[in-house]
């Protein structure tokens, strides 16, 4: 199934410059793994910036500045990476693409997921990345979400089951931008759990009659 809600090509255009912040960065190579569309996108502007440094005059460097760099990778402790968890993660039970799954530990279930309101949880990751705050978001078959508003920018990509709200339904593979005051209720399809990769700048703030009751909770 291929993606029908994409990312704006402002935005993938700074990943292919590779200016954007960690987190942000993780969502769009995920949904990229699952969208060809954004896929060719990245790849021809990865094209017109190779050919644009194609044309930059060379700059000399320092005699023996290659020896030094070398010596500086020499410097490590020789312990081998572990990316065991990660290769198992390619066979977890949501398919996750690789550029997500390289950031999970174990299984999805074994996370440390937070409640967040009825049939509603969520999970940090990446907790040492600079910039905004990533995470996964679990939704019970046919829940809705807290009524709530953002007040900063969202990102949420579905990775199985889905959504609706009122921008539109949301499948695997698909994101949703969230901008600055938009107030909104995500219902989960009903019949499969949706899972959500979110990244979130500032807070979520749920609005209506139990907004006080969960805003101690709805915090990503």
């Amino acid at each position: 199934m291929n993606a029908n809600h994409h990312i704006a090509d402002d935005i993938l255009l700074s990943y292919a410059a590779g200016s954007l912040d960690e987190p942000t960065s993780i969502l769009i190579a995920t949904h990229l793994a699952l969208c060809p569309l954004c896929r060719q996108h990245v790849s021809g502007a990865e094209t017109v910036g190779g050919e644009l440094l194609n044309d930059v005059e060379p700059v000399s460097i320092e005699e023996g500045a290659l020896e030094s760099v070398l010596a500086r990778l020499d410097e490590g402790d020789g312990e081998p990476i572990n990316v065991s968890s990660a290769r198992k993660m390619e066979q977890n039970e949501l398919n996750l693409p690789r550029p997500l799954s390289e950031y999970i530990e174990g299984s999805i279930k074994s996370l440390p997921w937070r409640w967040l309101g009825p049939g509603v949880h969520y999970t940090p990751l990446a907790p040492d990345a600079k910039g905004p705050k990533v995470g996964l978001l679990r939704i019970a078959p046919g829940t809705r979400v807290p009524m709530h508003g953002h007040s900063g920018q969202e990102y949420t990509m579905v990775l199985s089951g889905g959504y609706t709200d009122m921008t539109g339904n949301y499948q695997r593979g698909d994101v949703e931008a969230a901008e600055h005051g938009l107030v909104h209720q995500p219902v989960a399809d009903v019949g499969e759990e949706c899972v959500c990769l979110v990244v979130t700048e500032g807070t979520l703030q749920p609005t209506g009659f139990f907004a006080k009751v969960l805003q101690p909770f709805f915090r990503i």
